[in-house]
């Protein structure tokens, strides 16, 4: 990383309180790399592959742990029902139903959808310790862990918008994600 970079970056976590951290902004567009297999494992393309299907922030973000800008980003602001998983290997990582809004311009949820498609891993960058969140299967560098979030965990998982894909209700089970619909029908019930 450069200097200057580096120094943009420190501000940037500086200014955010540490929330998650900062990199240049970029759209991106939404291109599964991969869907689950019949036998539901989910696996992570090469890296030529994921070079062509995925957009060079998703790439970044996924494979050598950077971070989208806060505020501008594809689902920070997104209100819409459904569940959240990795670009890179279509494993199932958060739902809409656990999303709160943290402030800090990318999208928080308070506990993972699937506890096991998620691991955590001590991340000594920039000068500070923080907790690491990467997806179990494919590896993909997905944002940070912070004890600030709201009940019932007091967990926030900061996420950047670039390692997920979102999948709304309507398209749950044409995508393969059917055995979530329960969940979504249940908070319907509430209602």
């Amino acid at each position: 990383m450069t200097k200057r970079r580096y120094a943009i970056v420190l501000i940037a976590a500086s200014a955010s309180l540490f929330a998650c951290d900062s990199a240049p902004a970029q759209t991106s567009q939404r291109t599964p790399a991969a869907k689950p297999t019949t036998a539901g494992k989910y696996v992570k393309p090469s890296e030529a592959e994921l070079k062509k299907k995925l957009t060079p922030l998703q790439f970044d973000v996924t494979q050598n742990a950077d971070t989208e800008t806060p505020f501008h980003n594809e689902y920070w602001d997104n209100h819409r029902a459904g569940i959240y998983v990795d670009v890179v290997s279509g494993e199932p990582l958060f739902s809409s139903l656990d999303k709160f809004d943290s402030g800090t311009g990318w999208p928080s949820f308070t506990k993972p959808l699937e506890p096991a498609n998620v691991v955590t891993k001590s991340d000594r960058s920039l000068m500070m310790v923080r907790t690491e969140v990467r997806s179990a299967h494919a590896n993909s560098h997905l944002g940070h862990l912070f004890d600030d979030g709201p009940a019932p965990t007091g967990l926030r998982y900061c996420m950047n918008s670039a390692s997920m894909r979102f999948i709304p209700v309507e398209r749950l089970a044409a995508e393969g994600y059917g055995q979530y619909l329960p969940l979504f029908q249940k908070q319907a019930q509430k209602k």
